[in-house]
């Protein structure tokens, strides 16, 4: 089991999208916020806001790049237009 997920930063609003051959992306939500990923390590503390799970590494990969595409942009920021203005 893999999965895709979206962390904002509690410091300065930014999405990260990432993926894991873990099951749950807790575990990568807690590395992030230990500073052990370069790329996330400015924005800590990161929140898990949103995960997809897939059956394999291979399709979560695939989605993560289709997320990080303008077109994957757009798709995750209208999914997540309610959720951030709390209703």
């Amino acid at each position: 089991m893999a999965c895709v997920y979206v962390l904002q930063s509690k410091k300065n609003g930014k999405f990260y999208v990432g993926s894991t051959r873990e099951e749950n992306a807790n575990i990568r939500l807690n590395a992030h916020n230990r500073g052990k990923t370069r790329s996330t390590k400015v924005g800590r503390p990161w929140v898990l806001i949103y995960e997809e799970k897939y059956e394999t590494y291979t399709e979560a990969r695939k989605r993560e790049h289709f997320l990080k595409s303008g077109v994957g942009r757009q798709f995750f920021k209208q999914r997540l237009a309610p959720e951030r203005r709390g209703g």
